[in-house]
């Protein structure tokens, strides 16, 4: 199960991992909706290019724009979290959505915990698969911790005080409008 859109759904897809046995050029991609990590697609584009149901899946120190070319062929790019304290996955997301211009599903993936979820939406991610260990009912209620936002970013593009409309404040003598 994951959470795709603020709904919990089942996953449809598969994420493949490489095991120390397994390089990119010779492991096994299955068929169905194979979820691959970079380096395999790097390795493999001409075959893999042609299947239509591939996504791929990026570590936190690799680059986005290494899919600059290919980022529309994609209907799933999901984004690992090796532990939660790592945030580089953000700087991916938003560069994907942003910067690159991606309109699929963005998952994270790995260790993502509720308490994230809620930041990892406003950078662009849409999609969740939260740690195995953890509630993803508990995990879902995360998207709604907060009712508003100051910052912009992916999701919201004007400050709030840029949407707050103000009167003026007559004790202080003050005619904001």
């Amino acid at each position: 199960m994951i959470i795709k859109n603020k709904t919990i759904v089942a996953d449809e897809w598969t994420v493949l991992r490489l095991s120390d046995q397994d390089s990119p050029d010779t492991v096994t991609v299955p068929v169905g909706k194979i979820i691959v990590p970079l380096q395999v697609w790097l390795q493999r584009r001409d075959e893999l290019q042609q299947r239509p149901e591939i996504g791929v899946w990026l570590a936190t120190d690799e680059r986005p724009e290494t899919l600059r070319e290919d980022v529309c062929k994609f209907s799933v790019i999901a984004v690992d979290f090796p532990r939660f304290s790592d945030g580089r996955g953000y700087s991916i997301a938003y560069n994907l959505r942003a910067r690159l211009g991606f309109t699929g599903e963005l998952r994270a993936m790995g260790d993502v915990l509720r308490d994230q979820l809620f930041y990892m939406q406003r950078v662009g991610f849409d999609a969740f698969a939260p740690r195995p260990d953890r509630s993803i009912e508990e995990a879902l209620k995360g998207l709604n911790d907060f009712s508003d936002v100051y910052q912009t970013s992916f999701d919201q593009k004007q400050p709030l005080f840029r949407r707050v409309q103000r009167k003026g404040n007559p004790a202080a003598g003050l005619n904001n409008e």
